[in-house]
């Protein structure tokens, strides 16, 4: 976890909370810091520093019951939407642009409540687009909150434990803890069938989420892993080794290497682009995986 999506994290608890949280209870709900407590204690100082920068009216009291007395955090949502902001012509230009080219689904945009609109004279070019929805609304709200939430995923009813959620290739990414299968698993969101439920709080411990950025299309599901070996002409095993970055195995006139599968589909379509010049060797259901969907586009 990066240092703004963090503060971002930070941010969402202090707002959606209740009471005053202590700095041990944050550090549970949103996780990213440090193990050791004198590094996570100077990580969460700094980061304080920064939110009072930026402006967040952050408050300190003590945690209601705490003997001895605890400083506790929270944000006023009154506070933090503050009065009504005037930005000059040459701001609202620079919001407008920014607003133009990288675009939320659904709903006005922020730039309409501080006095633009969302038309006028700049015309630019779309560079971005985040899609937006009310799943993606309640697993962030379930992640802050520590949360479970159930949806259906590939047709089978699911339990999980958000820890967090990932913009990676034009999707968003769900990453935590699937209760039935004991371990974690990453999701793409917009291919969850249905509403999301919320179900119980939370009880495992927040782990290192998955970072889809630094995953290549076979490692981008939540099937359970399957080793396939693939054998390459050695024509073509510099360039694939090249793409993944894996050792290989020299075989009599081919290479083999071992890929680590979680995405079927994403596997078929990465070997494919190597036409005849490869093969996969085993497991049988992962060669015959390959034969089937051949012969569906023949």
């Amino acid at each position: 976890m990066d240092k703004l999506e963090r503060l971002l994290n930070l941010t969402a608890a202090l707002l959606d909370a209740d009471r005053v949280l202590s700095a041990d209870e944050l550090r549970r709900r949103i996780g990213g810091y440090p193990e050791a407590k004198a590094s996570f204690r100077r990580t969460f100082e700094r980061d304080k520093e920064d939110l009072r920068k930026m402006g967040i009216p952050l408050r300190v009291e003590n945690v209601p019951g705490a003997d001895p007395p605890v400083d506790g955090y929270r944000i006023l949502r009154s506070e933090y939407a503050g009065r009504d902001l005037r930005l000059e012509p040459d701001e609202l230009a620079a919001l407008h642009l920014a607003t133009s080219i990288v675009r939320l689904d659904g709903g006005e945009t922020g730039l309409h409540k501080l006095g633009g609109t969302t038309s006028g004279a700049i015309d630019a070019t779309e560079v971005g687009h985040v899609p937006f929805d009310e799943n993606l609304a309640a697993l962030i709200a379930a992640a802050a909150d520590r949360q479970a939430v159930g949806f259906t995923y590939a047709g089978i009813e699911r339990a999980v434990e958000p820890w967090r959620l990932s913009f990676s290739r034009g999707h968003w990414y769900l990453s935590g803890w699937d209760r039935v299968r004991e371990d974690q698993r990453l999701y793409r969101v917009d291919r969850v069938s249905g509403p999301i439920e919320l179900l119980d709080n939370a009880t495992q411990p927040v782990g290192t989420p998955t970072d889809p950025s630094s995953l290549r299309g076979w490692e981008l599901g939540d099937e359970t892993p399957t080793t396939v070996r693939v054998a390459v002409d050695p024509d073509q095993a510099a360039y694939l080794q090249h793409l993944i970055g894996e050792d290989s195995t020299q075989h009599d006139e081919t290479t083999v290497v071992t890929f680590e599968v979680r995405n079927r589909e994403g596997f078929r379509s990465f070997i494919l682009t190597f036409l005849e010049h490869a093969e996969v060797l085993d497991p049988p259901e992962a060669r015959e995986d390959i034969v089937s969907w051949l012969e569906a586009l023949t």
